[in-house]
């Protein structure tokens, strides 16, 4: 799909992957609105991008406000060609740790904001997507959906992380036969490591630790790769129903302690 003049949502726009996103889209002469909680930044944000961006504030693990959102987007643009789901949250708790057990509320959030979040976005916007007019190739939309290498190499307190993201994954062939015949693609990307503010929870030792378990090139993955493939992934109208590891050939062993 042609990116110029296309309408896309981006969410958890206002930082990270989002907002490389965002800014590679805008670049490549997209109309973008960005959804995320933070008002205050995803204004800033929106106006620093510029050329037609928009700031929605929503919590996508609310359907109702993603509803809105969504609505509110088409108000402005008339209709909505490609969505990137980057929302998302990611913390390590152990079920049993030295405090006790896990709270089970810790569970549920992660997966709402990561699974169900995802779902209601796809949800809100799909009506709009299969009306938009058919391009040469029959192409309608694309969604592209962020997981993590933690739906496979989960590490020891990513139960919630890896359960959210496993099921991001799971979603892409399922969704991707769903509306196959509605000319809608979907793809999911699996970042590594990567250089977001995330990341810049960790001191520095651990940091250094982190970049030498990445076989090729040993260092975080920086945001303007995750957003290259996302453009790629949107030009290329064969990539479909599939994940992507985007990881520096990283595969996360298990270390005990």
């Amino acid at each position: 799909m042609e990116i110029k003049d296309r309408i896309v949502i981006v969410t958890g726009g206002a930082s990270g992957l989002g907002r490389a996103a965002a800014e590679s889209l805008v670049n490549k002469g997209a109309k973008v609105a960005l959804f995320d909680l933070n008002a205050k930044l995803g204004e800033e944000i929106a106006a620093e991008i510029g050329q037609g961006t928009i700031f929605v504030p929503a919590n996508v693990a609310d359907h109702a406000v993603v509803d809105n959102a969504v609505a509110n987007v088409v108000s402005q643009f008339g209709t909505i060609h490609v969505v990137v789901n980057c929302a998302g949250i990611g913390k390590s708790l152990k079920i049993l740790g030295k405090d006790g057990l896990v709270s089970p509320g810790f569970f549920a959030n992660m997966v709402n904001v990561n699974l169900v979040g995802t779902f209601n976005v796809i949800r809100s916007t799909i009506s709009t997507l299969v009306n938009n007019a058919p391009n040469p190739e029959g192409e309608r939309g694309v969604y592209i959906n962020t997981a993590s290498i933690a739906a496979f190499d989960g590490q020891i307190g990513q139960a919630a992380y890896s359960a959210s993201k496993g099921g991001v994954v799971s979603m892409t062939l399922t969704l991707a036969r769903e509306f196959a015949n509605n000319g809608i693609r979907v793809m999911t990307i699996l970042p590594g490591v990567f250089d977001t503010p995330l990341m810049g929870r960790l001191n520095e030792q651990a940091l250094e630790r982190l970049c030498k378990q990445v076989p090729f090139p040993a260092r975080l993955g920086k945001v303007d790769e995750f957003a290259n493939l996302a453009i790629h992934i949107i030009e290329n109208p064969y990539l479909n129903g599939e994940f992507i590891r985007l990881d520096g050939a990283l595969r996360m062993g298990f270390g005990r302690k």
